[in-house]
């Protein structure tokens, strides 16, 4: 590539509501967004800075734009994983697209790409608010409860009263211990869950190594990309791979293909953002079981030709969004 002007700037998207987890509400997604231009293509990529890794948007524009590498290669060394390395190795990948006329899943190695089920996420609330909001989306064919307080059960039981018919995990966010996961193991049997991810804090869950995973355990917060791997096996079923937390698109391949070897099931996350978010992660959603891509679904109102949800399913982005 020729010389290559590297931009950053920070956007505010509301959330449409609040939206809570066990670490705390927020009411709006604060991105970066990472801009590369060899002079004629302009590339794209979008990350969220997030607190529970140390990130803050001064840190993450800080790496972007005092990154000096040429090429997407030398981003792999120069930067550890993170949501800036994710900005800019997402816009190397928008901008290859671009140079080269070829969309980036076959860039990937993919021959296409196919619309997938998308799971829809519910904030942490009362039982009474969490089954209002389940009514309203019990048509929905996964739905994701974020637990992680006490009354954990109760909660579960009003969504399910709620959606009767719709497939359940759960996300305790790390916000379980040991000594209620009995409790709340059995309130996830009850009602049919078939995932519960990170139930506990990632400097406690070698606890999940010598307990019966009756339902699958998926490692999100004990997660982040290959290197994470080999200290998973025998305490979870799946991994949940986050393109800001691999580091990028090309961290996030490598890591299913690897996880994937290892015998773990993928599931596909993302933190609440707009679509030029969701549009590299929907590349890995082609090969996992679960694809947790709902964080421009969650907004007030996402950007201009975002990715398209329907009937339950999120489509392929468009060229003109990313890739």
């Amino acid at each position: 590539m020729g010389a290559l002007t590297i931009k950053s700037r920070v956007e505010r998207w509301p959330i449409a509501g609040t939206f809570t987890l066990s670490r705390g509400s927020k009411t709006e997604a604060i991105v970066v967004i990472a801009e590369i231009s060899d002079g004629e293509f302009i590339g794209r990529g979008e990350c969220v800075p997030y607190a529970r890794y140390g990130e803050t948007v001064e840190s993450v524009v800080g790496l972007i734009e005092g990154w000096k590498g040429k090429d997407p290669e030398a981003l792999q060394k120069d930067l550890p994983p993170g949501a800036a390395r994710n900005a800019l190795d997402c816009a190397f990948w928008d901008l290859k697209a671009k140079k080269t006329g070829r969309p980036a899943y076959q860039l990937a190695g993919l021959d296409s790409l196919k619309p997938v089920i998308a799971s829809y996420t519910l904030s942490l609330d009362t039982p009474e608010n969490m089954a209002e909001a389940a009514a309203c989306v019990a048509t929905r064919p996964l739905i994701k409860i974020k637990l992680g307080k006490e009354g954990d059960p109760a909660r579960l039981s009003a969504v399910r009263a709620a959606a009767p018919k719709a497939r359940l995990m759960v996300d305790a966010n790390e916000g379980w211990c040991v000594e209620n996961l009995s409790e709340n193991f059995a309130a996830c049997i009850k009602c049919g869950v078939e995932l519960i991810e990170q139930p506990l804090p990632a400097a406690d869950d070698a606890a999940l190594a010598s307990i019966s995973h009756v339902v699958p355990l998926c490692a999100d917060e004990s997660m982040f990309d290959r290197a994470s791997l080999p200290s998973l096996a025998g305490k979870y079923d799946m991994v949940n791979i986050k393109l800001d937390k691999t580091g990028g698109l090309t961290e996030a391949l490598a890591t299913a293909a690897l996880a994937r070897q290892m015998g773990f099931s993928l599931m596909v996350g993302c933190i609440v953002s707009t679509s030029l978010s969701i549009a590299p992660a929907f590349l890995v959603a082609q090969q996992a079981e679960v694809a947790d891509l709902d964080g421009s679904l969650l907004l007030a109102k996402d950007r201009d030709g975002g990715v398209r949800y329907a009937d339950g399913l999120i489509y392929p982005p468009t060229a003109a969004l990313w890739g």
